[in-house]
């Protein structure tokens, strides 16, 4: 069980100058140049602590193509789940909100693979180890070709020069890395080059620290 209010955590994505803003923008920008660059293909998406699905869904708002969009956001706080539902209602995408424990491999059984996952929000949270754990399980998520998505800040000691080489060994190539240098948020993209990997039941991938 984590101490932080996470309904009250996620309202910094709406003040301008949180760094959290700027985020948010990057990785919108990455899931519309996916939306681009598979058009008009069919895209499945997962979005793990999907928060109030707000990088997604917000992206999906502004898109007259948002029905070729499946997707499944999981996230365990009830008020943010309930919040990701609200917004997903008005869409044409085909959306499912679960509450449930993203960290949790049976949580994805028969939503796997996707061309899209959402891990943002999360490596900050967890400790190194189970950033490596989860960035191994990614493949598991992905079908070929995916692309995953994911956050991180870059306090010391900055682990992003790990991230990137554990999924590099994982079986993913680097497409991006955003990185400001007025700020501290990184966002990376990484495409799944690897040999599809079936999902393993009764799996924890990660406990959240706070």
């Amino acid at each position: 069980m984590t101490s932080t209010d996470w309904a009250q955590w996620h309202d910094a994505y709406s003040r301008p100058g949180s760094g959290l803003d700027a985020r948010l923008d990057a990785v919108r920008a990455r899931i519309s140049r996916h939306l681009d660059e598979t058009a008009p293909n069919p895209v499945h998406v997962i979005s793990a602590c999907a928060g109030d699905g707000r990088d997604l869904l917000g992206v999906l708002a502004t898109r007259s193509d948002a029905d070729r969009v499946t997707a499944l956001l999981v996230e365990y706080d009830a008020r943010l789940a309930s919040r990701a539902e609200v917004a997903a209602s008005t869409l044409s995408a085909h959306i499912e909100v679960r509450q449930a424990d993203a960290a949790d491999s049976n949580v994805y059984a028969g939503s796997v693979p996707a061309d899209l996952v959402l891990l943002c929000g999360i490596f900050g949270n967890i400790s190194d180890d189970d950033v490596r754990r989860t960035i191994e399980a990614a493949p598991q998520l992905c079908a070929p070709g995916a692309e995953v998505v994911w956050t991180r800040h870059r306090n010391e000691p900055d682990l992003t020069p790990a991230i990137r080489g554990w999924f590099a060994g994982a079986g993913f190539d680097e497409v991006a890395f955003i990185s400001p240098d007025e700020d501290v948020w990184s966002v990376g993209v990484h495409r799944f080059v690897g040999p599809p990997a079936p999902l393993q039941p009764e799996r924890h991938w990660f406990t959240f620290f706070r």
